[in-house]
């Protein structure tokens, strides 16, 4: 029997695991942490069992729409009409559909016009349509579709808080992604509707976890590989502690930046590529409140006065035993705010969103998280792909991916769980 070991306990390494126990290979999933889910992980928010950071489903993901299927709990998905708004010039205005745009008091009816117009082609262009964008840069992109003054008011501030330095040398072809896949997420050009798992993430990855299981594989918590064993070329095995276990494939699926320590005898060049991939990290905070900040459950933020591009109000989308609010900050690690304390954030946040909402007290604050991640979006530059190694290494028996291969696509649930299942059969040949 094929013995193969997965790295990473993410949606993606659980899929790939998944799929190849389903072939009757013998599976070993190994995490660092102490639980799985990778960025989609659950915790105890003091009696509310929640993901560390946002997750939602869109009305295109149909990888992960088989999977719930094939398991049995696609009952488990539900679908809300959610709401829009874009805080800007102090004022919080009705976003994401035709008249909220042109009753949207700081742009010009041509420039409401080009950037309706810019949006609406946008996610109406074909998913595979991608690559005649894949050259060119994001910005001058936005800029020659929906105007100079649009990506000024719109866009502009959004970036530079989500992206800092790498702003200009975006692939436009990401962008659009994102923009598809959320204008694809409509049941009219006036509504949004957008997807939520009962009980959240946990009751996918649990399935999937039991699944494994169930089929013989193993899921090994607080188990870090320190190395991938290579002879003549060739898998041989992995390193655990000061043990060596051999297998016959690896698969890793954690973050890029770990690869060339993981596995330093990979080619030169393709450690240089690992190495080159940049990535942003996140600071993100959950607050649980008394009241509501607003009716909206995405809400993007484009004012001078915060330093943060947007709120997610969970409680909008998914029932909650509170009011439930993310607050992400992106930055890179090399920021010095990115060192900040937990108690700094704490504060800053809650100020900002006691300025979306005058209404909101100290006393209407009930509780409050603070997550970091170091990897959390890796920065897709024009011809992205062409800058990544291929998934199937110059080692045989070993496959390398992380989100960066779901370029052009954003990161997703059901992104990860199309690539594992990529891994898997890339690894069954």
């Amino acid at each position: 029997m094929t013995k193969i070991a997965v790295i990473g306990a993410g949606p993606m390494g659980l899929a790939a695991a998944y799929e190849l126990s389903k072939q009757g290979k013998q599976v070993d999933l190994y995490e660092f942490d102490d639980r799985i889910g990778g960025m989609s992980a659950h915790f105890d928010f003091n009696g509310m069992n929640i993901e560390r950071y946002y997750h939602f489903v869109c009305g295109k993901d149909h990888a992960l729409f088989e999977l719930m299927d094939e398991l049995n709990i696609r009952d488990k998905l539900h679908w809300v009409d959610t709401k829009m708004g874009y805080f800007y010039n102090g004022q919080l205005h009705k976003w994401g559909d035709p008249f909220s745009l042109l009753k949207f008091p700081h742009l010009d009816l041509i420039s409401k016009l080009r950037y309706g117009a810019h949006m609406f082609l946008s996610s109406k262009r074909k998913k595979e349509q991608w690559k005649d964008l894949d050259s060119i840069d994001a910005v001058n992109w936005l800029k020659k579709g929906g105007g100079h003054k649009s990506y000024k008011i719109l866009w502009e501030r959004l970036f530079k808080l989500k992206f800092h330095h790498y702003t200009d040398n975006l692939s436009a072809a990401w962008i659009w992604a994102r923009i598809r896949r959320m204008g694809e997420s409509r049941r009219s050009i006036f509504q949004e509707q957008l997807g939520y798992i009962e009980d959240g993430s946990e009751t996918l990855l649990n399935r999937l976890q039991q699944e494994i299981e169930n089929r013989g594989g193993r899921v090994l918590l607080n188990t870090p590989v320190s190395q991938v064993i290579t002879n003549d070329e060739t898998v041989s095995g992995i390193k655990v502690a000061d043990s060596e276990i051999a297998y016959d494939k690896v698969i890793s699926t954690i973050p890029l930046q770990y690869v060339p320590k993981l596995i330093p005898q990979l080619p030169s060049e393709h450690l240089t590529q690992y190495n080159q991939v940049q990535n942003i990290g996140v600071v993100c905070l959950l607050f649980k409140l008394k009241k509501a900040v607003t009716t909206n459950f995405w809400l993007n933020i484009s004012d001078e006065n915060f330093e943060i591009p947007g709120v997610i109000e969970m409680s909008n989308l998914r029932p909650l035993s509170a009011h439930t609010v993310y607050v992400p900050y992106y930055m890179p690690q090399s920021l010095d705010k990115f060192k900040w304390s937990d108690q700094q954030f704490i504060d800053e946040a809650q100020n900002y969103l006691k300025k979306l909402n005058p209404a909101l007290t100290d006393s209407d604050f009930i509780d409050t998280n603070v997550s970091r991640y170091a990897f959390a979006q890796p920065i897709c530059q024009p011809d992205f792909a062409h800058h990544l190694p291929p998934m199937r290494s110059e080692i045989k028996g070993l496959f390398i991916a992380d989100t960066s291969y779901y370029y052009p696509e954003d990161r997703s649930i059901s992104e990860s769980i199309h690539l594992g299942k990529q891994l898997a059969e890339m690894s069954s040949l």
